[in-house]
């Protein structure tokens, strides 16, 4: 792609502003940062550290105040946020990209995709797990036949935090949209359809189990496709012993997978998208075979597909400089959300939910 860059405004820079989308955004040809909003003095210099030339905004406000220098918005600030930032944006005319969740409900998915599509803006959500190492190697897998037909798909977000971090994730109040379902659950159910389609039927269960915690801290989902594969999905952050990050079953073959994809540590550590990017050592690779566990040596090696974060905003940019399909939309998220709905209510209610 030539010519002048987009110029993007990023709306919060806390995790997932300063660690995912601003290092996404300005390695993304046909993209350029321009500005950054938070309050914080402190993600304030930070910002500036990290991009001397971007400039820096306190509030939402200042930025739409001249929505006429910009020409996308990215929002990642808290998930309350997101709904009411996004209709603001897409009124004064500029396309969106939402970190997940989009909203705290379909119905509001719905309502937002159906005013980008009557302004004819791009309303995406950021599914950065799509493009994680494993997920891209196992839909090779399946798109090859190598695992025959998919019965059972295991997933698991699992993580060791005994103690409370704080801050609204972690807040029992519901505007907040906090809690593991509506985080790591976006990105398990949202690959979980990706891979296998619609959901017929949806049981969970959601604990909280952590001293002093206020929402669900160890979920897990059972969903049913309607072409009749079983995903069993787990997010916690309470598993002292982490289980596989894939347990793949299917006819011919399974397929396991340990070990999380390395993007996010390397965004962490300050390492930017190049050369040998999102690629893993062989003793992570994964193991396909049947009849022997993968632990005492059962089945063969696959190499790890590298994972791809920056494709989610290079796609992005060719959706908007050249009419290329948005990457993943508002009504993939509104589905996702109806299966996230579902299982909160299951949980609450102990029912299976059919969808």
């Amino acid at each position: 792609m030539t010519g002048t860059p987009l110029r993007v405004g990023l709306v919060g820079y806390g995790l997932a502003g300063s660690v995912f989308h601003a290092p996404l955004i300005a390695a993304t040809e046909g993209l350029a940062l321009d500005t950054v909003v938070t309050s914080n003095p402190e993600r304030q210099r930070q910002a500036r550290a990290e991009f001397p030339d971007v400039r820096v905004a306190a509030t939402p406000d200042e930025l739409f105040a001249r929505a006429g220098e910009l020409d996308l918005i990215v929002i990642a600030s808290p998930n309350r946020t997101h709904v009411p930032l996004a209709t603001t944006a897409l009124k004064a005319g500029l396309p969106v990209v939402v970190d997940k969740p989009l909203s705290g409900t379909a119905a509001e998915a719905r309502e937002l995709a159906d005013l980008a599509e009557e302004r004819g803006l791009l309303l995406s959500v950021f599914q950065n797990r799509r493009w994680d190492n494993d997920f891209l190697t196992l839909r090779k897998l399946i798109d090859e036949g190598g695992l025959g037909d998919v019965y059972r798909f295991e997933s698991r977000f699992e993580r060791w935090r005994p103690q409370l971090k704080g801050g609204w994730r972690e807040s029992g109040d519901p505007a907040e949209i906090g809690g593991l379902l509506y985080d790591l659950g976006s990105h398990v159910v949202d690959q979980a359809l990706v891979l296998f389609g619609p959901v017929t039927a949806v049981y969970a269960e959601a604990d909280i189990r952590r001293d002093g915690a206020r929402t669900d801290d160890d979920t897990f989902i059972a969903l049913t496709h309607a072409n009749g594969v079983r995903s069993h999905l787990y997010v916690s952050a309470t598993t002292a012993q982490l289980g596989p990050r894939f347990r793949v079953l299917g006819s011919k073959a399974g397929y396991v997978k340990h070990g999380l994809d390395p993007q996010e540590a390397a965004l962490r550590d300050g390492l930017r998208p190049g050369a040998g990017w999102g690629v893993e050592p062989e003793e992570l690779w994964g193991r396909v075979g049947a009849g022997e566990s993968p632990v005492t040596g059962g089945g063969s090696p696959v190499p790890t597909l590298p994972g791809d974060y920056p494709a989610y905003y290079a796609a992005v940019a060719k959706a908007l400089l050249a009419g290329a399909p948005n990457p993943v939309t508002a009504r993939e998220a509104a589905a996702a959300l109806d299966v996230l709905e579902a299982a909160r209510r299951s949980a609450l209610e102990k029912v299976t939910v059919t969808l």
